[in-house]
């Protein structure tokens, strides 16, 4: 029997694991409800302007600046390489 839902008396459903799954969504994610031609579809709303993991930037690495550059001349300082 394929997943379904009951909706509660304030139109709330509680989406089965199966499908948060299968759109790659948790709790505090967003769900965007289309309709066409063919019937309703649910898509995870995604922000294209950032990235999943740009929340995390900076985490465990205090006092080494971002970047490719700047993280190989902290490397060579910590390795003894004064160039």
């Amino acid at each position: 029997m394929p997943p379904s839902s009951t909706i509660s008396s304030k139109g709330q459903i509680t989406v089965p694991i199966e499908v948060r799954r299968l759109l790659g969504v948790r709790a505090g994610d967003r769900l965007l409800f289309e309709s066409d031609s063919n019937g309703v579809h649910i898509r995870p709303v995604r922000n294209d302007k950032e990235s999943a993991f740009a929340k995390y930037a900076g985490i465990g690495n205090p006092g080494i600046p971002s970047g490719k550059k700047a993280i190989n001349r902290w490397l060579r300082e910590v390795r003894g390489h004064n160039d």
